[in-house]
């Protein structure tokens, strides 16, 4: 629920890379079907295009960005795409994107190591509780260039309830024309 459970076997040793960053940059995530998949190889990449929902990045600030102890830490929302005007969901636009999705980091954040968490909420499912099927993993960065910023946090497991609208949702009748994004809204300076 935090950073998609334990370190993946096919990755060892652990990653020791922390990417740097700057406090205002325009980042991108990407995701993918496996680990191996392209949208040349499998129809399913990044992701299933009937696993439509929204598609949330958030911050946690940590002493040590390599840290594998993810449990009791506090994260803030930056970024959150649902349900546009014209019907059309974030999932979809991340599979017309090949997987990729652009955001900007808050200028006003302060300077240190986060983990970065990005979310998919797959809602294809979501008609009864526990159906909503939560997407994510987490990368390790270092913010320069930042200010003092100390956003409101929420914590892992515990930001969403069953009972959210953005958790239990239907998706297919009546088409639905609006979204409730699940969460706090995203933090802005």
């Amino acid at each position: 629920m935090i950073c998609n459970g334990g370190p993946n076997p096919l990755n060892q040793p652990l990653p020791k890379d922390i990417i740097n960053v700057k406090a205002g940059d325009k980042l991108a995530t990407e995701w993918h079907h496996t680990l191996d998949s392209t949208p040349e190889t499998d129809k399913s990449d990044p992701i299933d295009p009937g696993h439509l929902g929204p598609i949330m990045i958030y911050l946690a600030k940590v002493d040590s960005a390599l840290t594998t102890t993810v449990t009791g830490l506090k994260w803030f929302k930056i970024y959150e795409d649902g349900l546009d005007s014209n019907g059309t969901w974030a999932v979809t636009r991340l599979y017309n994107n090949k997987g990729k999705i652009e955001f900007t980091l808050p200028k006003c954040i302060q300077n240190g190591q986060y983990l970065l968490r990005a979310e998919i909420i797959a809602l294809h499912a979501a008609s009864s509780y526990p159906g909503a099927q939560l997407y994510m993993e987490c990368a390790q960065i270092n913010v320069s260039g930042g200010g003092s910023a100390n956003p409101s946090t929420v914590s892992f497991p515990g930001a969403y309830k069953e009972t959210d609208p953005g958790i239990k949702f239907q998706l297919y009748w009546p088409v639905p024309t609006s979204y409730t994004i699940p969460g706090p809204r995203p933090f802005t300076c």
